[in-house]
């Protein structure tokens, strides 16, 4: 399976201009956790992620201001990123080597086509286990009682 076949597709984004209230309220809005910042008059290319802990850590403990401060001050860059045809094997050997739990999925000229993280592939992970189990149950001989 691909990472392409799994990840989010439908996704909410940023920019790396506008303030981090503007962002904050996206991520309510859309109910994500996430955005994916994308690079201003190019839209398709990722140039950070910011998530809703980076705006807790990096702006609300600091006692920052939320209308002042920009995405670009506080999103993680670089971006890793990986092929949509990716196999899910590969992307979590690049999730454990550059130390993340999301994943920027491109597709043909590096735009962006989706996000994969952890708990995709973990979701994944708990179908399948739950596939094999009801095949185990199945194949359990009956033994009378």
């Amino acid at each position: 399976m691909s990472a392409g076949q799994i990840c989010s597709r439908i996704m909410a984004t940023a920019s790396p201009g506008e303030s981090i209230r503007a962002a904050a309220r996206r991520m309510a809005e859309y109910d994500v956790g996430t955005l994916v910042v994308l690079k201003e008059n190019r839209g398709s290319h990722a140039v950070g992620l910011i998530t809703d802990r980076d705006i807790a850590i990096q702006c609300v403990a600091h006692n920052r201001n939320a209308d002042e401060v920009l995405v670009s001050e506080i999103m993680a860059t670089p971006v890793h990123s990986i092929r949509d045809d990716t196999p899910i094997e590969d992307a979590l050997l690049k999730m454990a080597e550059v130390g993340t739990r999301r994943l920027v999925v491109t597709s043909e000229g590096d735009r962006v086509a989706g996000i994969l993280t952890l708990d995709d592939v973990l979701d994944l992970l708990a179908r399948e286990a739950a596939a094999i189990k009801l095949l185990l149950g199945k194949q359990q001989p009956k033994v009378p009682v």
